[in-house]
């Protein structure tokens, strides 16, 4: 299971497909919930012999993910953009569909200026420590204790409807630290929205809005290098690893959201806490 298996522009046409298939369903499998979908996409390949599929193919893989928000919550968005051409042509903000898209828009502002950081700064940032195995198992230990805490603490009492311009920077700045593999985008903005007191739907809602142009602009970064790798098929692969992203991310929103509205965090929690002492357990096997 857990032998090196051949680098993708090595295999057929059919395998390639099948490995960006696998790595669609776990993308939107994980995209949304909290519990971190670069670390799962950096993992389960590893567990399978198919070594880290890399930043690039990562972040592509991540556009089905924004394709299947954006339909979601279309109706969202217009009356967002709606909302932000009302407060741009009276000067007016008090309309919530226009506090929502300036949070939106301030709140991208964090991860937007950490990614371009690294983009500059670390140029090989994927055999960085961060990515590591051992990272990634003890950053999901540290988010889940938070999850637990904000969860616990948390009054669950504030709607969408009062969003305001704080909340898009304190979000945002908790959006910014899923550049850390194993932090979880969804799984930050969560924490943060509950230790503010919002109500758990409310604040998965927030999370994906707040998430579209984080989402979208990481992978249009990376569209270029990702499909000038060598994979077998040329872009089929990545197509059909972007369109799976996009059918199980939609799902994933739907399942969510109706989770939310009568249950807690405390299964991701708990999932969190199982992956992370697993995956140290692994590692130290690996090394002994």
């Amino acid at each position: 299971m857990f032998a090196a298996l051949p680098p993708i522009d090595q295999l057929g046409v059919l395998q390639a497909c099948w490995r960006f298939f696998v790595l669609g369903v776990v993308q939107g499998l994980t995209e949304f919930l909290p519990i971190s979908s670069t670390a799962h996409l950096k993992v389960v390949p590893v567990l399978l012999g198919w070594g880290d599929p890399g930043v690039a193919v990562t972040a592509v893989i991540q556009l089905g993910s924004i394709l299947a928000v954006v339909g979601f919550f279309r109706d969202d968005l217009r009356q967002v953009l709606a909302g932000i051409s009302q407060g741009l042509r009276h000067r007016r903000w008090d309309d919530p569909q226009a506090r929502l898209g300036l949070a939106i828009g301030l709140g991208t502002i964090p991860i937007l200026i950490g990614g371009l950081a690294i983009k500059l700064c670390v140029p090989n940032f994927d055999q960085s420590p961060l990515r590591s195995l051992t990272s990634i198992a003890l950053v999901s230990i540290v988010m889940a204790l938070l999850l637990a805490l904000a969860e616990r603490i948390g009054t669950r009492r504030r709607l969408l409807q009062q969003v305001s311009v704080r909340d898009g920077l304190w979000v945002g700045l908790a959006q910014a630290l899923a550049l850390i593999p194993g932090v979880s985008r969804s799984g930050s903005t969560l924490t943060a929205s509950l230790f503010d007191g919002w109500k758990r739907a409310d604040a998965a809602r927030f999370s994906f809005l707040l998430g579209i142009p984080a989402i979208a602009i990481a992978g249009l970064v990376e569209l270029k290098e990702a499909f000038a790798q060598p994979v077998a098929g040329g872009v089929l692969p990545l197509l059909v690893g972007i369109a799976t992203s996009a059918l199980v991310s939609w799902l994933a929103i739907a399942w969510l959201l109706r989770f939310l509205q009568h249950h807690s965090t405390w299964w991701f929690v708990g999932y969190r806490l199982f992956f992370g002492f697993g995956l140290l357990l692994w590692v130290g096997r690996l090394a002994g």
